[in-house]
């Protein structure tokens, strides 16, 4: 995909991911009721998610039907790893911390953390260095 999706185009790709495929009305229905936005501001959504290849839009009819062209996990996993890309290393663990402690989880997700976490505290240094400024130290808070 071309750019990241911004946080306007996540409620677009959620719903076209929900539903595989969706006409324009059927997402300007749906997204009124959810965020209240105008069809002026969902349709420049959609073009915009066309333009950056994370849907493709067919016309059948008079109806535009949207179809995601990028998968769901794989499309969270990019955002998040762009994220944690920018964070200090020194501040990931506590980051994680703060989002696994708001997040809702299945028993079958916590599993597979604590199972991860096993592994990864057998290679685990005792700190992880701050790579902000090169041969510095940052702060912890």
């Amino acid at each position: 995909m071309e750019n990241s999706i911004t946080p306007a185009e996540w409620q677009v790709m959620r719903v076209a991911w929900t539903l595989g495929h969706v006409t324009s009305t059927e997402m300007i229905d749906i997204l009124q009721c959810k965020v209240a936005w105008k069809p002026a501001t969902i349709k420049t959504l959609l073009r915009r998610l066309v333009q950056k290849g994370a849907l493709k839009t067919t016309r059948v009819g008079r109806a535009f039907v949207y179809e995601p062209q990028v998968e769901e996990q794989p499309t969270m996993n990019q955002a998040a790893d762009e994220l944690f890309d920018n964070l200090c290393e020194m501040h990931v663990g506590k980051t994680l911390l703060h989002v696994i402690e708001k997040a809702t989880l299945s028993q079958s997700d916590i599993n597979q953390l604590q199972d991860l976490l096993a592994k990864k505290t057998a290679t685990a240094p005792a700190e992880v260095p701050c790579n902000c400024v090169p041969g510095m130290r940052c702060q912890e808070d």
